[in-house]
């Protein structure tokens, strides 16, 4: 989300007449895009913009601002953070960035906004021409209340976006060149249950009766869009009729992120999850019913407060019993003002960092077994360009969102989607030879 919230302001200042640059060196207007879900993620942050402001003094850099969750938890402590800081906005008014900046280069810095009122949508739903992939928010907020997440307290209230609202921008960024589209919601499945989207004339020609199947059937509608994903999912989202869209529609690719956290029931209620273990299974029972080749994806918190030994194994066991394509894992931290911060954060930071490395082990055992089994296989792989890591290579994603590696041919380009026989596989990537 931080990414897509990243290219919707740099969009959005260009229209106002602000030009690109191709490195820090070069700037005259820096912005740091921030994240409070975890304490490392701001205190990189802070960093960041720490070494920005001495660099500023030996550079050409005039401005510096900080935008996004950060700004929005921390409002005017942010300052004595990083005093050198012209600017600051927080999540709900990322369109007024040209206002603050006419501001601040007026003279009249340093600016805070980081009121609560909403952002305009109509402002930051532009996208830049040529990107494969492409990133479309729907759901706004969270009203899940999980214990330890910031997010409710710097998103906001959840609401989500008319449906004919992000079927137009994804007909937009389809005439832009992208093919392969990520529908965006902190809790993706809620869309459309706090607020209605549809119009009450509105008929599903597949009968679905849900907003977000809806919607998928929509955006699998509109010509040039070949993929479709949506994240962050929730368990309890995962309905027969989800199910249905997702494996009825071809456009909808075989992966879905589904968070996790831990496979302890204990923890998962001190969390607040909304679901217990055998509900995760459960749907995971119902998604590999109607879909067996299923890329399953999560994200895993260990050390919370009060996790015992015990507790650990039971996720390490769980985590084996549903053999998980990836995992993002991550030590718990406390985040300000959420109810466990309030609880007493008793696994000592050695152990946290044990746990963590046990998980890891575990998930590079389980993705490299799991990518060993399309070794000799053809795999469909929509092209993305030169690999980052090796410019004699290109590289794509496959419909299960695995890297897939490969040397390149005449004529090939961005968007093209080919097959590739897969012959090495790693913990996360796939490595072949265009058929």
């Amino acid at each position: 989300m931080n990414e897509r919230d990243s290219e919707a302001v740099s969009e959005l200042l260009q229209r106002y007449g602000h030009v690109p640059v191709e490195s820090e060196s070069e700037a005259e207007l820096i912005i740091v895009n921030t994240c409070s879900v975890r304490g490392q993620a701001e205190r990189k942050a802070i960093g960041k913009l720490g070494v920005l402001a001495f660099n500023k003094k030996h550079s050409s850099a005039r401005i510096l601002g900080a935008v996004g969750c950060m700004v929005q938890r921390m409002k005017e402590s942010i300052f004595e953070e990083v005093p050198a800081l012209d600017f600051a906005v927080g999540t709900h008014r990322f369109s007024r960035l040209p206002e603050v900046l006419d501001m601040v280069m007026s003279g009249h810095g340093p600016v805070l906004d980081a009121g609560q009122e909403d952002e305009s949508l109509d402002e930051l739903s532009g996208h830049f021409r040529g990107r494969v992939c492409a990133f479309v928010n729907i759901l706004l907020g969270c009203e899940r209340g999980c214990a330890y997440c910031v997010v409710p307290s710097v998103r906001g209230k959840e609401r989500s976006r008319q449906a004919f609202q992000v079927v137009e921008e994804v007909r937009n960024i389809a005439a832009l060149g992208s093919r392969d589209v990520t529908l965006l919601g902190q809790s993706v499945m809620s869309y459309g249950r706090t607020n209605p989207v549809w119009p009450d004339d509105h008929v599903s020609p597949m009968g679905f009766r849900e907003p977000l199947a809806r919607l998928l059937e929509a955006v699998s509608m509109v010509d040039g869009v070949r993929r479709i994903r949506f994240t962050s999912g929730h368990p309890s989202g995962v309905t027969p009729e989800l199910v249905r869209a997702m494996s009825g529609l071809p456009a909808v690719c075989e992966h879905l992120h589904l968070p996790l956290q831990s496979g302890s029931e204990r923890i998962l209620k001190m969390m607040r999850r909304g679901y217990t273990a055998d509900g995760y299974r459960r749907a995971v029972d119902l998604l590999r019913s109607k879909m067996p080749e299923l890329a399953l994806t999560t994200d895993i918190i260990t050390g919370f407060p009060g996790e015992t030994v015990e507790d650990f194994e039971e996720t390490l066991r769980f985590m084996e019993e549903i053999g998980f394509d990836n995992s993002f894992i991550f030590k718990y931290s406390p985040r300000p003002g959420t109810p466990a911060a309030a609880l007493k954060d008793d696994v000592p930071a050695a152990e946290k960092m044990r746990r963590n490395k046990a998980l890891l082990v575990l998930q590079d055992e389980m993705g490299l077994a799991i990518n060993s089994r399309s070794v000799g296989k053809s795999v469909e792989v929509m092209v993305e360009g030169v690999s980052l890591r090796n410019k004699l290579r290109w590289a794509g994603r496959s419909r299960t969102n695995k890297i897939v590696l490969f040397e390149p041919r005449p004529g090939i380009k961005p968007g093209d989607i080919e097959n590739v026989r897969i012959d090495r596989a790693k913990e996360q990537t796939l490595y072949g030879k265009l058929e």
